[in-house]
């Protein structure tokens, strides 16, 4: 997939080696429990197992994404999302602070939604985001996202209580 700006190409092994120097800044990790995976060979074997783009149930959809800026050749991070047998999906995404700012995750996750609401037919997709996380939280306004749920202490992580929103965006407001 593409925008003005970015592609958009299938998560495969290989990508690995070229997100993993990206992916490892702690800021992005800020917000969310996780951690740096600890080597490009761990995030290999996870992109191994995100190539079918199916859960190993076989019930959702596992659309994963590296984003490569054109005019650069340089990747920027990556976009994610699961779709339900339920026919709802799920959005997130990670980029590298060095491209944070500049529009490029408005821009993926723009084009993200509209092939989840094209091409997969979906109802609606949710996001979920630390309260906490203001950039985050602006883009999914951004994008048409409506707040629709808070969590007190929906997570412990990093030494401290994270409190969640979730947003979500209708196939009748994406139109």
């Amino acid at each position: 997939m593409e925008t003005e700006r970015l592609f958009l190409e299938p998560i495969l092994r290989r990508h690995a080696a070229v997100l993993y120097p990206l992916l490892r800044d702690a800021r992005i990790y800020r917000y969310i429990p996780q951690e740096p995976l600890d080597s490009p060979e761990a995030l290999e074997q996870r992109y191994r197992k995100l190539e079918s783009r199916l859960s190993p149930q076989g019930d959702e959809a596992w659309l994963n994404w590296a984003v490569r800026l054109k005019p650069a050749q340089r990747y920027a991070g990556r976009m994610e999302a699961t779709v339900t047998s339920d026919g709802t999906a799920y959005i997130a995404y990670e980029l590298s602070p060095e491209f944070w700012g500049a529009g490029y995750a408005t821009e993926a996750c723009w084009r993200v939604l509209s092939f989840l609401f094209a091409d997969y037919s979906v109802t609606g997709v949710t996001a979920e985001v630390d309260t906490r996380n203001t950039a985050s939280i602006r883009l999914l306004e951004r994008l048409g996202f409506e707040r629709v749920g808070f969590q007190a202490g929906a997570d412990c992580f990093k030494g401290a209580s994270s409190d969640e929103y979730t947003y979500h965006l209708s196939d009748s407001a994406w139109s």
